[in-house]
């Protein structure tokens, strides 16, 4: 029965477990259940946070996987992959944990992380990445529109990529951001020949450089 229910919910807690089998007429402890569900290989794990997609996503995504489902590595080493995130200054970017051995070294310096009150703020960041490299990093300082864009690219995207060696028949990545598929955007990708690569609508988790956004964070 627990592990019928484990498999038709997944996050079904010990207390749901505890409490439907009392409801079936049998006690079990949450220890024999975390036994039996560790017994059957089964783990407690953090559940993945996932775009919310429509249907009409869905199929974009089939057809994005399988038109590029035989691509080689080079054609992805031609790709300039690029984005926009937003970096806080104080409070937590991601997750951090630290190794102590005494209670009351939790206030140590080295064991803490300063704050400040408000939240401290933040600044917003553009970048971009290829399998060569690094390219430039770009601090947005207000809120960017259409035409800020276009300057973010011409001072930075065409540099990274020469820096970068990109070569000729390099593609660029950016998402469905409406000033990233702006007609004004549009032609001005087109007026400096640059090749971008389509790419369907609600799938951040697909592009690579959310790695290493995480990584600078961290």
């Amino acid at each position: 029965m627990i592990m019928r229910m484990v498999r038709n919910r997944p996050r079904t807690t010990w207390e749901d477990l505890v409490n439907d089998l009392k409801a079936a007429g049998t006690i079990v402890t949450k220890k024999t259940i975390g036994n039996t569900l560790r017994h059957e290989g089964l783990k407690s794990c953090s559940a993945r946070k996932v775009p919310l997609l429509k249907k009409a996503h869905i199929q974009a995504h089939l057809k994005f996987a399988n038109e590029h489902l035989n691509d080689s590595e080079d054609n992805w080493v031609k790709v300039l992959w690029s984005d926009e995130t937003k970096m806080e200054l104080f409070g937590i970017n991601s997750t951090h944990r630290g190794w102590r051995r005494r209670r009351n070294a939790a206030y140590d310096p080295k064991n803490t992380i300063l704050t400040v009150k408000h939240g401290g703020g933040n600044i917003m960041l553009w970048g971009c990445f290829s399998a060569k490299g690094t390219g430039q990093l770009h601090r947005i300082k207000r809120m960017m529109d259409g035409a800020m864009y276009h300057q973010i690219l011409g001072e930075n995207l065409l540099p990274s990529a020469r820096a970068l060696k990109m070569g000729r028949g390099w593609v660029f990545q950016h998402d469905n951001d409406p000033k990233h598929t702006a007609k004004t955007t549009k032609e001005w990708l087109k007026k400096k020949h640059i090749k971008v690569l389509e790419w369907p609508s609600q799938s951040p988790d697909l592009n690579p450089i959310e790695n290493l956004w995480r990584e600078l964070k961290v």
